[in-house]
């Protein structure tokens, strides 16, 4: 079944109206470091990954991901892409717009780029909401995984952690390099660390020091496995599928 809306025809994407029931996933991530061990493309490739899985599952249509995120937290190493907030929203609200009027009028967006990119998408919601008769879903896989997260013993938040990493060795073995990772236990944080905002980029020595970090703030990256990342990614399409077949019965 094809489900990656680049890859239809026309006609083939006016069949899929009602074999999706108007549900569209849009994955949208981010191109950024994610140190030495993962490409700057994973949590693009996560976001994929499990839009790729939900719609196989339910017929919905996949369009093709966004690959940028707001980003300029990571411009300090090579390769990162950044996008403004406002333009990322604008974009967001520019194809579920293109979706809507072609009939896909159930959108769920599946965020990547964690905490980073939720302002943004956020307002793409809302926006297209009050503009359009469509409705958003926007999902983070991240809080959605907390309960798999306890039952595998998967630490809290970092970046090139063990979560993104064990679902990169699920998803695209081929691309980590788990010689690399290095096994990082970042210092005590402040209570104020539940309010999120973009880290002050390093400079000199600290730069230095933070180049042999995975990930800048990777936290048990080398405790990583394929099996970890399996029954991650299966508990969180599970989930996504549940979700899907609500939206189609409305």
């Amino acid at each position: 079944m094809k489900v990656w809306l680049q890859k239809m025809k026309w006609e083939e994407v006016e069949k899929a109206l009602d074999r999706s029931g108007n549900v569209a996933i849009i994955p949208v991530g981010s191109t950024e470091q994610h140190g030495k061990h993962l490409p700057l493309g994973t949590d693009s490739f996560n976001a994929i990954g499990l839009a790729n899985d939900a719609a196989q599952r339910t017929g919905a249509v996949v369009t093709p991901p966004i690959w940028f995120g707001w980003s300029p937290h990571h411009m300090w190493l090579p390769g990162t892409i950044t996008l403004r907030p406002e333009i990322l929203t604008e974009l967001v609200v520019d194809v579920c717009k293109s979706l809507a009027h072609h009939g896909f009028k159930k959108i769920v967006i599946i965020n990547g780029h964690r905490r980073a990119n939720l302002p943004p998408l956020q307002q793409a919601a809302a926006k297209v909401q009050d503009e359009t008769d469509a409705s958003v879903t926007l999902l983070d896989p991240y809080p959605m995984s907390e309960k798999i997260r306890r039952e595998l013993n998967i630490p809290e938040i970092g970046h090139g952690d063990e979560m993104e990493t064990s679902h990169m060795l699920f998803l695209h073995p081929e691309l980590v390099e788990m010689e690399k990772a290095v096994k990082y236990v970042p210092p005590q944080r402040k209570e104020i660390s539940d309010v999120w905002f973009p880290h002050r980029p390093p400079t000199g020595k600290e730069l230095e020091e933070r180049k042999e970090i995975s990930g800048g703030a990777g936290v048990y990256p080398a405790d990583a496995t394929s099996e970890k990342g399996e029954k991650l990614h299966k508990a969180l399409v599970d989930d996504i599928v549940e979700l899907i077949e609500d939206l189609k019965k409305k």
